[in-house]
């Protein structure tokens, strides 16, 4: 009777300290989330900072969107500019300017400008950059680890995973240590649609005038206005 007794006390011993080992696991894996993500909610914070800061910037990038179910990609490079909540976004096809409230979408091929007020949701589509104003809402954020930028320094990548019912499913941001800015966006979309923005020249301090944020129809004599709102 006494060796079944010991037997099954070794059995039960070994039973406990699995589960013991089970819970630490598990605990561990609940606090890595919890410092991964105030981690990243770090490095958004000081990137927002730093745009907050920069009195408007200007920057060139080149980007790929690849259409997932379709197999086909395209590339393209531009240039943004940007100050508080406005922008101006130029590109082959189109150039996109918005003044806080209403935003001019000139399509080159069609000689046509879209007038429209923008959610916060489809504006994070047309300016990812916008995120920088608006990642605590509706996001879950995650520190994925140290990289290399493009042209070669330390770099901070973080993903947010949209809680939203909008169009974005997902956002990684590279962050680079010297500036705090980003230098690369990668944003997939929830109908596979993935784009990648990566950042060539940026440029701070530039305290654009605020008429540049919007479409001048002298500029475009001949254009159709189209509203939409």
């Amino acid at each position: 009777t006494g060796r079944i007794f010991i037997g099954t006390e070794i059995k039960y011993i070994k039973v406990m300290k699995r589960v013991q080992y089970i819970i630490i696991i598990m605990l561990w894996f609940s606090v890595a989330g919890v410092v991964t993500a105030q981690k990243a909610e770090a490095l958004l914070d000081r990137a927002a900072a730093a745009y907050e800061s920069s009195n408007g910037l200007k920057a060139s990038f080149a980007a790929n969107i690849r259409h997932e179910k379709q197999g086909v990609s395209e590339s393209f490079e531009g240039t943004i500019q940007m100050k508080g909540d406005k922008f101006v976004l130029i590109t082959p096809d189109t150039r996109t300017w918005y003044d806080g409230t209403t935003q001019w979408t000139y399509v080159v091929r069609t000689d046509e400008v879209n007038l429209s007020n923008p959610t916060g949701d489809e504006l994070e589509f047309t300016n990812p950059m916008t995120l920088l104003r608006s990642y605590k809402k509706g996001f879950t954020l995650y520190y994925i680890g140290q990289s290399t930028s493009d042209n070669g320094k330390m770099a901070d990548d973080v993903m947010l995973t949209s809680k939203k019912n909008g169009d974005v499913a997902k956002v990684e941001v590279q962050i680079e240590r010297a500036t705090s800015l980003p230098v690369r966006l990668t944003v997939t979309l929830k109908n596979g649609v993935r784009s990648v923005i990566r950042i060539r020249k940026m440029q701070t301090d530039i305290n654009q005038p605020e008429y540049i944020f919007r479409f001048n129809p002298a500029d475009y004599p001949r254009v159709t206005e189209i509203d939409l709102r």
